[in-house]
């Protein structure tokens, strides 16, 4: 067993975005529905938490709101500033499907603080990894632009803060969300001292981000990694990357603290990827990345919560996350285990290999594979 911090609070499903007809429509044909990015699946996931009994075994602790100085690490003032008025209107966009609702700022403020909380409780030691039930997400934010549902960047937040607050001098971010964590890409593209690495469903959203030949600019030549998979890539396609380049990588880098954006979206069951991943998927890349960092941080490492969209799904994909996190297992087992027992997901096919090797090519100029 290890010491746990699961980090959530009641408001995070309060911030209302919406049905999203409003981007549905033309003309006012679409009837309003639920929209994608909504509270269920994070609290189903919450729900699952507590009543598989997991909840007993986990270090909770209540996050603060992050300070606007905090934000402003990553954000401009100017964004800042749009989503507090449209947060006081009530409804808005702060850009590009990033919708804002009545008192959204303060709660992006708290989610934002959850991700900052999370970093401190593992870096003072009160707990040994963390998990931090986030929302709204993050990972697209731009410094200028929410993007994707995200508002403040809570991933990258975080790592300047233990860069600039905390003093470490290497942080790795993972980010295995099925939709290129752009945002995040741009907050450390030229940081030399920030590695960044995506595994994402290729040519998704954003359009045009998360190419392999992205790999960063000036002193940060080097420290992104994009790793575009193809459709229906599976489990066996993911750990395939992560041996083949995110524990070499890793082992060169040597971080001192590892964040991973942990969007379940790459789920067999997403309605918004096609990548076919199942929990235990979910569960093995969560004990790779702990391995490494039992290896390189003293076992620090900070779980954010970012997409997934399936809430049938969701809450079983996260709960295996956190069981590896803690190192207790419950008797909740996958519902539909039998129904993707006969589908190649577990099979590593030359397509996924042609892949990794592309991203291997490319980035052997700066790292050794």
């Amino acid at each position: 067993m290890r010491r746990t911090g699961f980090i959530s609070d009641e408001s995070y499903f309060w911030h209302d975005n919406g049905s999203g007809a409003l981007y549905l429509s033309s003309g006012g044909y679409v009837q309003a529905d639920v929209y994608a990015e909504n509270p269920e699946t994070k609290r189903r996931f919450k729900n699952l938490v507590e009543i598989s009994g997991l909840m007993k075994k986990l270090n909770q602790i209540e996050p603060r709101p992050a300070s606007v100085k905090e934000v402003k690490f990553y954000h401009t003032e100017a964004y800042i500033n749009k989503v507090k008025e449209l947060s006081k209107i009530g409804f808005g966009d702060a850009g590009e499907l990033a919708l804002v609702g009545k008192g959204s700022y303060e709660i992006a403020l708290l989610s934002a603080g959850g991700a900052l909380t999370a970093v401190e409780a593992v870096m003072n030691g009160t707990v040994d990894n963390a998990y931090a039930l986030t929302r709204p997400p993050g990972h697209h934010a731009e410094s200028d632009l929410g993007m994707g549902f995200c508002l403040f960047n809570n991933v990258a937040i975080a790592a300047k803060y233990a860069r600039n607050v905390l003093g470490l001098k290497r942080v790795l971010i993972v980010d295995w969300d099925v939709h290129h964590g752009n945002g995040t890409e741009s907050a450390f593209y030229d940081d030399p001292n920030v590695l960044f690495i995506s595994l994402h469903q290729e040519q998704l959203y954003p359009a045009g981000r998360g190419k392999a030949e992205h790999t960063g600019k000036g002193e940060g030549i080097g420290k992104t990694i994009n790793i575009p998979l193809p459709a229906g890539t599976g489990n066996a396609g993911y750990m395939h990357a992560f041996y083949e380049i995110v524990g070499p990588v890793t082992d060169q880098f040597k971080p001192e603290l590892i964040l991973i954006s942990a969007g379940q979206d790459p789920s067999m069951f997403d309605p918004l990827g096609r990548m076919m991943v199942r929990a235990d998927g979910f569960r093995e890349m969560t004990r790779f990345m702990m391995n490494l960092a039992d290896k390189h941080c003293n076992g620090r490492l900070v779980a954010c919560h970012e997409g997934g969209y399936s809430s049938g799904y969701v809450p079983f994909c996260s709960l295996a996350i956190v069981e590896e996190l803690c190192g207790h297992r419950t008797d909740v087992e996958d519902p539909f285990a039998e129904a993707y027992m006969e589908l190649p997901i577990n099979e590593l096919y030359d397509i996924h290999k042609q892949y990794v090797a592309i991203v291997k090519e490319i980035q052997s100029a700066y790292w050794q594979f």
